[in-house]
């Protein structure tokens, strides 16, 4: 994959940060809790952008999720 700049390394899932899985857990569950919190509250719209972000992150978290490709990507940065 090529280094993407400005938006697309904002979406960057396979950044070295994620690698530890209570990290990627994290992300999904808050991402997925707020849609949640939203929906409760009524606010529809806020509540599909989050919980479309929570199943995004979950897809590429979970199912795409290639630890050892997140690692040879980022020592090929150094």
């Amino acid at each position: 994959m090529s280094d993407k700049g400005g938006f697309g390394r904002f979406l960057d899932l396979e950044h070295p940060f994620f690698l530890p899985a209570w990290r990627r857990a994290a992300v999904v569950a808050l991402c997925l809790g707020w849609a949640l919190v939203e929906l409760s509250a009524g606010q529809f719209f806020w509540a599909i952008l989050f919980g479309a972000a929570g199943a995004y992150a979950a897809y590429g978290f979970f199912v795409a999720w290639d630890p050892e490709a997140v690692r040879r990507k980022h020592e090929d940065k150094s």
